[in-house]
């Protein structure tokens, strides 16, 4: 099938796209390369540099920082997807005194940089009085009134994508706006939305190194504590390269769990036959 919107590529297309994706390949390849060649120059990857990272204890310092992580990202991620689905439905609400106070939450802390609201929790709330923010606290709500307003955009796109037809089949069924929200709209908008939900979440998991600003133990802040050990060569580079690792193999380890999901979701009878045909099969089965 030929797109509509251009023209299949004949053969000096074809020719020309390859010769720029092999040119684009290479110069890739030539600027990992001279990284490094200029590593090795430096002597990163000699064994007086990577020496720290043999000892036992760093490295279970080093698995205690990532359990850390983990546990900022589970808990924020969970937190980020209810407040998102609340402030979704407050924003669509037809009652302004819900509507518009959603509003104005939902765009202050999208508009706010995470490092500053991470920082104004920990070091600005115990000013004005209110004590017992801990790193963890400071990193979890932070990552939960930011993560948690993007994502409520998300679901208020992707309810308002779907037909006007199912909220109003939905009505005629007799269900109440709960009702067809809970029932028909969310479960569709859900599935929609799901690769942004995925990235967001990927997000999250990178984001919960901004924590090393508020000292969190968190896996880039025993990075910087180890690079930073001078009777060691002061391994800044290696350092580095362990934190680089940890993070992609934990946000691989994600994508791949959120793919499974959906791929399960995709064949799920009551999402994929979901909607107010679905819901109406339901309630005269119940009715009968």
């Amino acid at each position: 099938m030929t797109s509509v919107l251009f023209d299949a590529p004949g053969p000096k297309a074809k020719t020309r796209y390859f010769a720029i994706g092999v040119l684009a390949t290479l110069v890739v390849l030539g600027i990992l390369a001279f990284i490094i060649i200029r590593l090795v120059e430096s002597g990163q990857f000699t064994a007086a540099k990577w020496q720290i990272f043999t000892f036992p204890l760093v490295q279970r310092t080093i698995l205690e920082a990532t359990v850390a992580t983990l546990s900022a990202f589970a808990t924020a991620a969970v937190l980020s997807l209810i407040v998102g689905v609340i402030l979704a439905v407050g924003k669509l609400s037809d009652h302004k005194w819900v509507s518009v106070p959603c509003y104005w939450f939902v765009e202050l802390f999208r508009a706010v940089p995470l490092l500053i609201l991470m920082m104004i929790i920990y070091y600005g709330l115990p000013t004005v009085g209110i004590q017992g923010i801990t790193p963890f606290t400071a990193v979890v709500a932070g990552l939960t009134l930011y993560n948690g307003s993007v994502l409520a955009e998300a679901f208020r796109a992707g309810i308002e994508s779907l037909p006007k037809g199912q909220r109003e089949a939905g009505m005629a069924i007799g269900l109440r706006k709960s009702g067809v929200m809970m029932h028909i709209l969310f479960p569709q908008a859900s599935r929609a939305m799901l690769p942004v939900i995925i990235s967001q979440l990927v997000v999250i998991l990178k984001d919960t190194a901004l924590g090393f600003i508020v000292t969190y133990n968190e896996v880039l802040f025993q990075a910087k504590y180890f690079g930073s050990q001078a009777q060691y060569g002061s391994p800044i580079v290696p350092a580095a390269m362990v934190a680089a690792v940890i993070y992609v193999g934990l946000c691989l380890i994600l994508a791949g769990i959120a793919k499974y999901v959906e791929k399960r979701l995709s064949h799920s009878k009551k999402l994929a036959g979901g909607g107010a045909t679905a819901v109406a099969e339901k309630v005269n089965i119940e009715s009968q």
